[in-house]
């Protein structure tokens, strides 16, 4: 190293010299090279772009190992909108294995997925490494269909694929709660005669509990006999957002009678448990033993399942003075927290100081703001608010819904009305309204935060994005079949009554996935007992 930093700083003077010529420059570039490795170590980032002009100016662009060290040097100096514009500029070049990867590996850790992607397509060779750099970071930037997708493409292109593969691609379908997809995966898993360690156990246990399988994922957990806390913390976590608290905390104290060690996930997931089926006792105890019993140190998540435990059992008093004596500064989801408690309890004074407190706080939530201030009846604070949204084109969260039918994921958007098949979809509802109706339905109207007429806010309701997909789900699948459905954001009252309704009425096991937790529809009543 010291050779090459010696040889780099008789190199710089040279290069920069006005009298300098193409003909004084080795046939293999062997200056630049040594430049860019100094700037690498020194991460002199105005030197590397001096070095990139001048391996134009002396007609080295199409030196393809050469750009690839540029490129590599310019992401080790952390400018990644340099890099990103020399791959744009650079059609193919013969990067090496090692180098592609690391490329890769960098611009999907700063989310430039596409850029990553354009990079693994001009590889002129690739590796399982890369393939899995590849999937991985489409996992982590929430692009799960495409890891999916690229999955099943590395195997039809005879890659054969790891531990490592097996475990992001598993995260994803998860992620995505497709239960056929997971099924395949594991299946084509046992096939490959893949050895199961503690990081595949945890994600086949988390992915069959989101997948909506949750007896699937303990019949695993019960005959895998693993001593890692990641494995039983996935077990906890995924009976939690299934409403099995009785279940989660009988695993927790099996944990305890083998002696093995929680973290603080184990305690998250069950604080989630006590808050989902509203045992603020017993939360309040667990959140005392994982202080005192082992010494672990609450953290701002652990705080905020706290706020939640306590803001749905409709402590609020309570819940705002668990925000007051954190001994760290609250988040946006905190405050959100006890502001949907606020709603549901119809508490204003407390509710103005949540929102007062959101709206400080940097990328305050401006649409939770105004949905506040209507459920205050406050609409010209409303109208106010969102003046303000449209003024700096703040956009809100539209409700997104999937379902999985013969191995497709089909997408919904509220009120969309793109869908190919929307005819069928329309005629489905409305039959399905009319019935409702007649067992009793009434539209939950008040939950169409804007100052509108009762007819209008009704036909908003009716084109919630599960309501879609259930439709079409009707619409695709006989008498009978399971309808299994997720959700980006919490469902709503009115939903969560309507879907009850149906599912007594068409005698139809339907589940829901949302943001917070799992919903069970069977035979008219919801596994959350309405408590979520």
């Amino acid at each position: 190293m010291k050779m090459i930093h010696r040889r780099a700083r008789i190199c710089l003077p040279l290069l920069y010299h006005p009298h300098f010529s193409t003909a004084s420059i080795s046939s293999d570039s062997q200056m630049f090279k040594c430049v860019l490795d100094d700037c690498k170590t020194s991460m002199d980032l105005k030197t590397v772009v001096k070095t990139h002009v001048m391996i134009i100016k002396f007609g080295f662009s199409m030196d393809f190992p050469l750009v690839s060290g540029l490129l590599l040097t310019y992401i080790t100096c952390g400018n990644l909108d340099h890099a990103r514009h020399l791959v744009d500029e650079t059609l193919c070049w013969n990067v090496d294995l090692i180098t592609g990867n690391i490329i890769i590996s960098s611009f999907m850790k700063s989310g430039d997925v596409d850029v990553a992607k354009r990079v693994f397509l001009n590889m002129p060779s690739k590796d399982v490494v890369s393939w899995n750099t590849l999937i991985g970071g489409f996992v982590k930037n929430s692009r799960f269909e495409e890891a999916i997708r690229w999955f099943k493409d590395m195997c039809l292109m005879n890659v054969e694929p790891d531990e490592f593969t097996f475990s992001s691609v598993i995260a994803g379908c998860a992620r995505l709660g497709v239960l056929d997809h997971a099924l395949w995966i594991h299946d084509f898993l046992i096939k490959k005669e893949i050895v199961l360690n503690d990081i595949l156990l945890s994600a086949i246990i988390d992915m069959y509990a989101k997948c909506g399988k949750i007896e699937i994922a303990k019949e695993f957990f019960d005959g895998c006999q693993s001593i890692s806390v990641s494995v039983w913390n996935s077990m906890i976590t995924g009976l939690a957002v299934h409403g099995l608290a009785s279940d989660a905390i009988a695993v927790f104290s099996q944990m305890e009678e083998e002696k093995i060690y929680p973290d603080g996930i184990t305690f998250l997931g069950i604080l989630t448990a006590c808050s989902h089926c509203g045992l603020v006792d017993l939360g309040q105890r667990y959140f005392d033993i994982m202080k005192g019993k082992y010494y672990i140190e609450p953290k701002l998540e652990h705080y905020g399942a706290m706020v939640d435990l306590l803001g749905r059992a409709g402590q609020l008093d309570e819940a705002y003075a668990t925000i007051r004596a954190m001994p760290m500064k609250p988040d946006v989801v905190i405050w959100k927290t006890l502001l949907s408690a606020c709603r549901t309890y119809k508490n204003a004074a407390l509710g103005e100081i949540a929102v007062k407190n959101a709206s400080s706080l940097d990328g305050g939530d401006y649409v939770l703001m105004s949905n506040t201030y209507c459920s205050l009846n406050r609409w010209s604070s409303s109208a106010n608010m969102r003046e303000i949204m449209k003024r700096e084109r703040v956009r809100k969260d539209h409700g997104k819904s999937w379902i999985e039918l013969s191995g497709n994921i089909h997408h919904f958007k509220a009120g969309s009305r793109a869908h190919p098949e929307k005819g069928a979809i329309d005629k489905i509802l409305k039959q399905l309204n009319k019935r409702a109706k007649i067992e009793g339905f009434v539209p939950a109207t008040d939950l169409v935060l804007v100052d509108v007429s009762e007819e209008e806010r009704e036909e908003n309701l009716n084109f919630h994005s599960e309501k879609l997909a259930l439709a079409f789900g009707i619409l695709k699948t006989s008498p009978k079949t399971e309808i299994r459905i997720s959700k980006n954001l919490r469902i709503c009252s009115d939903c969560h009554s309507w879907f009850k309704i149906v599912s007594r009425m068409l005698t139809r096991v339907i589940i829901v996935r949302d943001r917070v937790r799992f919903h069970k529809f069977d035979g008219g009543v919801c596994s959350c007992g309405d408590y979520w």
